[in-house]
């Protein structure tokens, strides 16, 4: 069996790594900078409208799940696994596309699940217990008037970013990939299963 390209590795290490750190470091300033719950002013203010504005979400996209933290990083220590499988034991790292899709998606998951586990060191009301909550903080509307907003898109962080990055990355390669010629081997495969 060939082994996989050198680079592999190192390469999804590298993006995982700064996934990850830009998603911790982007959450402890924002929330550092506006506590729990608070924002900037508009940033931009039309028909788009952007601001910082920190929030607490103990469930999964747009909220759904509350309370089901710990279900979400059980998720996400299965589904790390799961990628570190598929790119090194069954070869998915031979593809350089892949590797990268999946390192930020790694990048995401992991940035997550440390807020899930509670380790941003956030509490309810000077408990000692953290709360197990993903800390988000880019929030946008769209249409309306900030009085009256159109479409309030959930709040998000860099981890779903890097997460949806990852994503549409995996879709373009599932749209794009070539479809491998058929050999001598999977035409028989094929009959006998016939």
């Amino acid at each position: 069996m060939e082994k996989l390209p050198a680079n592999r590795l190192p390469i999804f290490i590298v993006v995982a790594v700064f996934s990850l750190t830009a998603d911790l470091w982007s959450k402890s300033w924002a929330f550092t900078t506006y506590g729990v719950r608070h924002g900037s002013e508009w940033i931009l203010d039309s028909f788009v409208r952007f601001r910082w504005f920190t929030s607490l979400n103990e469930g999964a996209l747009w909220g759904m799940g509350q309370g089901f933290a710990w279900f979400f990083a059980l998720l996400s220590v299965a589904a790390f696994g799961g990628i570190v499988f598929w790119l090194f034991f069954r070869r998915g790292a031979d593809s350089l596309w892949l590797t990268i899709s999946l390192a930020f998606v790694t990048g995401g998951t992991l940035g997550n699940l440390y807020d899930r586990a509670g380790l941003h060191g956030i509490t309810r009301n000077g408990s000692e217990v953290s709360i197990k909550a993903v800390r988000d903080f880019f929030h946008f509307q769209f249409g309306g008037t900030p009085d009256n907003p159109g479409l309030d898109w959930a709040i998000f962080n860099v981890a779903d970013i890097c997460l949806v990055t990852g994503a549409i990355m995996l879709m373009l390669q599932s749209i794009f990939a070539p479809i491998p010629p058929r050999t001598a081997d999977t035409e028989a495969g094929a009959q006998a299963t016939a």
